[in-house]
């Protein structure tokens, strides 16, 4: 039996045994994903390597039933494929520390979704730098055909209209009230951290149903 165990664990790729990726911990049916615990201090985000990792993670590991986060946030694309195999693996997330911007996609995901005593859960609207924008714009005008940086920016606007269509959409099929929601994207000149009693009155803390 054993050696069986040892074989499967051994089979998934990137995961030896007892060698779980430096930002995951396992205490019992809990998996904690705590991106400040990255050696490299660029590293300590949710970032797209994050995803293969988890999900192996959750592979090897079938007896897990919670997900523990603590992540000022990341990449969009990352946060929201975790936040989708968290709802397919049916899990339960709770926040010990912080879980802010593409870290709340995946909180939310959670079946039953708690935030410990002394943790917070923090909102903002998305951001470009001008900077990050340009380098985009140069780097895949060809591909996109964008002639002009009009042609850019009238992509932008479309664009931008549906990923906020998409996580408004998102946060309200998870449960969460659909005033609050648009609440997270009113302009605000810092990370909005709501009471807990705001966050359970819109359904962003809930008890779960298994």
């Amino acid at each position: 039996m054993l050696r069986l165990l040892i074989a499967a664990l051994c089979a998934v790729p990137g995961l030896a045994l007892a060698d779980l990726p430096e930002k995951f911990v396992l205490e019992g049916a809990t998996l904690i994903y705590d991106t400040d615990r990255a050696a490299n201090e660029a590293q300590r985000e949710i970032e797209g390597d994050d995803v293969d990792d988890f999900l192996s993670v959750l592979e090897v590991y079938g007896d897990i039933t919670t997900l523990q986060l603590n992540s000022v946030g990341g990449q969009v694309w990352a946060g929201n494929e975790i936040a989708r195999i968290v709802t397919d693996f049916e899990l339960d997330t709770v926040v010990v520390g912080e879980c802010s911007s593409s870290c709340v996609p995946v909180f939310l995901a959670g079946n039953a979704r708690k935030m410990a005593r002394g943790s917070k859960i923090g909102f903002h609207q998305t951001s470009w730098s001008a900077e990050g924008i340009q380098k985009y714009y140069e780097k895949w005008r060809e591909d996109e055909n964008w002639e002009t940086p009009f042609d850019f920016a009238s992509w932008i606007f479309q664009d931008t209209q549906s990923e906020v269509f998409k996580e408004l959409t998102y946060m309200i099929s998870r449960g969460v009230d659909a005033e609050f929601a648009i609440q997270t994207k009113q302009m605000r000149s810092s990370m909005w951290f709501p009471s807990r009693r705001i966050l359970q009155e819109a359904g962003v803390l809930r008890e779960g149903h298994r």
